[in-house]
Order: C-alpha cells, then structure tokens, then sequence
C-alpha cells in the first residue's frame, strides 16, 4: 500500500507539534517512560505475523532475520525501559556547600543529565526495524526524554508505518503527551533536508552512506545554530591475519572469515571488507581456502534494487583498479539484483597508493591486502581510516608481541576483537558501536548499548537552588533511591 507523503509545507506543523509535545515529555518520570517503551515493545509483538510478511516482502530478508530483528528491537525497547526506570544513567552529582572555606566559600553544585529535544531519525536502508521506526535511535531518544520524528526509508516503507503505528497506540495507552512521536514519509531529499534544518530540531540520528551522512552533517552545521548528527556511515572493518596463527589455523580462518563476509548477503556495517596479512605460504592456503568457500555461496537478492546497483557499480570500480586480483566468487552467476559473493586481492604496495581500494564496498566482497613485511603492515594500518571495528587473528602469545598494532588499531576503531568476527554486534552495556570518521560523525558515542543515550542528552549544573526547585534526581534526600555521586562518593 502507497504511503502519504509529507510534503516540505507539513515539515514546520510537524516540528512545531515536537517541540510542544517535547515540553511536556522531558518531565515524565522514568518509571512512567519504562511503561511506555514497554508498552512499545509489546504493542510491535502484536503486530505479528503481519509485521513479518510485510517486512520480507519489502526487503527481500528471510523470515528467520526479520524474526531475530523484531526480537532485538523489542529487546531494545526494554533494555532502555528497565534503565529508565533505575535512574542512575542521568549521572547525578551533588556537591554541597562549604560557606566557610578559605579563602573563598565554595557554593552548593548539583549536576545532571538532561534531554535536549526534537530529535529527527531516519530509518536505515539495511534494518527495517532494529536501525529503523522504533530502532536504537529511537528508543535510546524517547528514553532521555526526547520526542522524536521518524523519516521513514522508502526501501520499506510500509513495515516503517505498522510500526509507526504500534508507536502511536503505546503512546496513547500509557498516557504520553500527544506528538511525542511523529513519523513521515518523503521519497526524496526535501523532506529530510527540512527537518534537519528547522530551528526546533536539536539532534539528528542516520544510519547509511557516507555520502548521506556528511550530507546531513553539514546541512546541521550549517545552520545559525548547528546541532549535533549522529550519523553512522562507512566501514571496511579490517581483519588482520597474524602469521603464525595463520600457518596452523588458515583453513579454519577461511571458514569463519566467508561466514562472516557472505552473511546477509553482505549487508552489514560491520561486513570484514579488507584482510591484511604477509605475503608467505600460510596467506596463500588461506587464501585458497577462502576462495574455496566463497564458491560454495550462491549470489542472493539483496534489500533493494538501490543497493544492488550500487554493489555492482563499487565492486566493478574496485576490480578495474590496477593489480586487483580476483581470487575466488560464487560459481553461480546471479541477476543484476543479486549480490554476487567475491573476494580479491593486492599488493600492500598497490593498496597504499591508491585510495579507492580503501573505499567501502557495501556487499559480500573482501579486498585481502598482501605485505611484503611486518613493517609494510604496520604501514597499512596506520594509513587506515577510522572503523567501526579492527580484529586481529592470533593467539595470547602472538598478539602480544605487537602491543603497537594494538595501539595503532585502538585510535581507528571503536571495537577491537580478537579472534572473531565483526558481524553480530551484541546489544548490552559494554557494546560500543562508533569509531573515528568516517566510521561516525562523533567517535564519543555509541549507537548500540545503554550508552547510546547520552546522545540526545546534555549535562546541567544547578547552583545555589533551594530544595523545593531542584529535580528529584538531585534533592539532598535521594527520593528515587538512585546511585549518585555525593561530595565525591558513589551514594544511594
């Protein structure tokens, strides 16, 4: 079913109506915005079978992966709930007064986390529902106390509205103030560009192409009062192949490694794009092993024709560059909507001159960078960009002599794994799912995790208030019974 679109005109009513509903939600309790982000979650159970079907047929994605999203978006919805309803995360800090400390008094000083307002999030291509309507974007705004606007993406447009939808009755069964949550549809560049632009809105959340992202960045910076763009956008996510694991482990390396290059057709942020290792006879076994493996992969119908265009087109640029060598692909020629797995190869030398080669190719393809040395490698990854995840394939003992990879490889990434793979990003505390540009526009934050919060909130100081005018949060008595900083010591 066509959805209605939101013309520019209707942009100004619909920012207008969150800034309202904004001044009322940033004062609804924790405990009462716990039971509106469950009843979140629940209401898009409900939706059932419907939400399912629609969702495949719009993204081409199986059942089981819509089936697992749905799971990790409520999951999400209740995460942010239940800390909520704790409390602690607004960072309370209370320092009383000393009024005869020398040589000057030191006054009372109370400090906290805050919602900062209108939030506009668009809806990724490559997640209908965990990066989407009611994704981490949203669920970590209205937790804060946000309200927020949904631009829907056109790619699946009708599993963006039932879940708008489902929104909307949580909303009005536990009582929220009306346009806590608006969602709009709009096929081109305007509608979104308009939203970012208009003065009430205080905060972006993107999840897409660099191009789009940067985009949106610095249409925000470019306003009379520039405001911050959470924007994920490119990753190659580089997997470095340590020699002597390599010799003895390179067949079951290649195994893990195609799993993960293939999964989903390629579709992920966190997709190992670039393999770096020596040049000697482990890299040459692994890779045919892996190119063995990509083989057995049968090309698959990817999201959407936009993306499928945009595979082949980047994968086409890549292979025609200079000393690019095709190692392995499926044995399977698929249709030109389809994302046809294959990985390729170059030398150190040829990588390191050529920047396109560093260019994200979003899709089952891998570029396995050959070094002639130790040193050559260090050289790769130290011209890298920033990442939303670097791994490295080596044992304890062997990783452990090159503490200055791990180093290089800490200032461009956001995630460091050993042994692993990038694909599956764990939703819970410790997650961190950001990294230096052009992984993200702000390396700071995470877009998964409890901590993706702290994105749409800001610290204010409250000094010299009387009792009876300061936030629950921060009265000398603790009403909430939340952990709080107190003259220096964690408290309840």
């Amino acid at each position: 079913m066509k959805q209605k679109l939101t013309s520019v005109q209707e942009i100004d009513g619909v920012v207008q109506q969150s800034h309202l509903a904004f001044q009322s939600y940033k004062h609804v309790s924790g405990k009462k915005k716990a039971v509106f982000l469950r009843a979140i979650a629940d209401e898009i159970e409900a939706l059932g079978t419907e939400l399912i079907s629609t969702a495949m047929r719009e993204t081409n994605l199986p059942e089981a992966r819509i089936v697992n999203e749905r799971g990790r978006t409520t999951s999400h919805c209740r995460m942010f709930a239940d800390l909520v309803e704790e409390g602690s995360w607004v960072e309370a800090r209370v320092d009383t007064a000393i009024p005869n400390r020398m040589p000057a008094p030191k006054p009372d000083l109370r400090k906290m986390l805050v919602p900062i307002g209108p939030v506009v999030v668009f809806g990724a291509a490559n997640f209908p529902l965990a990066y989407s309507t009611a994704g981490g974007d949203t669920a970590s705004a209205l937790a804060s106390g946000c309200s927020v606007i949904v631009k829907a993406h056109p790619a699946h447009a009708e599993t963006s509205q039932l879940v708008a939808t489902a929104i909307a009755r949580a909303a009005r069964t536990t009582g929220m103030p009306e346009y806590v949550f608006q969602h709009v549809h709009g096929a081109g560049f305007e509608v979104g560009q308009a939203l970012v632009k208009h003065p009430l809105t205080k905060a972006v959340g993107f999840t897409g192409s660099l191009s789009g992202g940067k985009a949106l960045f610095d249409l925000a910076n470019q306003r009379p009062e520039p405001i911050p763009v959470f924007a994920e956008m490119s990753s190659i996510n580089p997997v470095i192949l340590l020699p002597e694991t390599l010799s003895r482990e390179a067949a079951k390396t290649a195994s893990t490694l195609a799993a993960s290059i293939t999964l989903g057709v390629g579709q992920f942020c966190t997709n190992p794009g670039l393999l770096i290792a020596l040049e000697d006879d482990a890299l040459r076994i692994f890779i045919g092993a892996l190119s063995m493996e990509i083989q057995k992969v049968l090309p698959a119908t990817m999201l959407h024709q936009g993306i499928a265009e945009n595979y082949a087109q980047k994968l086409k640029q890549a292979l025609a560059q200079k000393g690019v060598i095709v190692e392995g692909q499926s044995s399977v020629s698929g249709n030109p909507a389809q994302g046809m797995p294959l990985v390729a190869s170059v030398s150190a030398a040829t990588f390191l001159a050529n920047p396109t080669l560093a260019e994200e190719v979003f899709g089952p393809f891998s570029l396995i960078v050959k070094c002639k040395d130790i040193h050559e490698l260090y050289a790769v990854v130290k011209n890298g960009h920033g990442q939303l995840t670097s791994t490295l394939m080596g044992d304890e003992a062997e990783v452990s002599k090159h503490h200055a990879l791990l180093d290089l490889l800490t200032e461009k990434a956001g995630r460091l794994i050993i042994n692993g793979v990038p694909t599956g990003v764990e939703v819970c505390p410790s997650q961190m799912h950001g990294g230096p540009f052009p992984a993200t526009t702000d390396s700071r934050f995470t877009a998964v995790g409890t901590d993706s919060i702290k994105r749409f909130a800001r610290p204010v100081a409250y000094q010299n208030f009387p009792e009876s005018l300061l936030p629950a949060e921060l009265k000398t008595e603790n009403p909430l019974g939340i952990w709080r900083m107190v003259n220096g010591e964690f408290k309840k």
